[in-house]
């Protein structure tokens, strides 16, 4: 039986995709941690059992497989990072290919069954849930501070006064968008909204941006939503979002300070700075 000094000791995780897991199992490491993962199968990549002292695959829409994990390795608190395709959700015959267990049923028709199924409902369900079981998530961020987006410019490049009313102009844009639970992210030039990001992510929402705008020059900018539960859905940038937006055409991004996780953050800024992008914590 594990005991109340060894459970504060030990974090669970709850793992999707790209590299914020490893920044998370990164940080608690330093905190002297030990690490149970639940690695979302899909999403989470395999080669996080090399930075947690447990690791397991567990399916998506079987969160009693996750509770059961962290549960017999000593974890009752956990962090629950990472990209989830949720656009997979949406295929014909998810019920046959997912399997849900009865806790995914119960979230879904139970919990959610008065409420709208986005983001923020589905997620506030998902750690209820977890709660229910005995896993209650934490702060997703509060073992990886130092990746937290700057205030003002954090790159070398002056911003043009044009770029500048773009960014007055979006910012307001982005805040409505995420009052709704839309998405965290739009995409600006000349005081007009190229696009929206929604249910296919901030990447596929750059490559949309730079079909529709074959000149380039545009400014993509993310922000917490209003309402937003650190538990989980932080917004997050980082070398990829640079390259992308080099390749689409974008100029300056523009995230919210504090707010905002920066993948690698000081390779993110020295990326940027190489490729001619301009990064402002807003």
């Amino acid at each position: 039986m594990t005991t109340m000094a060894e459970s504060e000791k030990t974090l669970g995780l709850i793992a999707g995709g790209g590299r914020l897991p490893f920044l998370v199992a990164e940080g608690a490491k330093k905190a002297g941690l030990k690490i149970v993962c639940a690695g979302l199968s899909g999403s989470a990549d395999i080669n996080l059992s090399g930075h947690v002292d447990c690791f397991k695959q567990v399916a998506i829409a079987r969160p009693g497989s996750w509770i059961r994990h962290l549960r017999r390795y000593g974890a009752s608190r956990a962090i629950m990072v990472g990209k989830v395709y949720k656009e997979k959700l949406y295929t014909p015959f998810r019920i046959l290919k997912y399997l849900p267990d009865w806790r995914a049923v119960r979230i879904y028709y139970w919990r959610l069954r008065k409420q709208p199924k986005r983001d923020n409902n589905i997620l506030n369900c998902i750690a209820e849930e977890l709660a229910c079981g005995g896993i209650f998530l934490e702060d997703s961020v509060m073992y990886c501070t130092e990746h937290l987006a700057d205030k003002g410019i954090m790159t070398k490049h002056a911003l043009p006064e044009k770029i500048q009313n773009d960014i007055d102009f979006g910012w307001k844009v982005v805040k409505r968008l995420g009052e709704f639970d839309i998405g965290q992210a739009v995409a600006v030039k000349d005081g007009v909204v190229l696009a929206v990001e929604a249910v296919e992510g901030t990447a596929s929402m750059i490559e949309r941006a730079g079909a529709l705008c074959r000149s380039g020059g545009w400014t993509l900018i993310k922000a917490e939503k209003p309402d937003q539960d650190r538990r989980f859905d932080v917004p997050c940038v980082g070398p990829d979002t640079v390259r992308s937006l080099v390749k689409n055409g974008g100029k300056c991004l523009v995230v919210e300070a504090q707010k905002t996780i920066m993948i690698d953050k000081p390779q993110t800024i020295a990326l940027a700075n190489e490729l001619g992008i301009i990064i402002i914590g807003c």
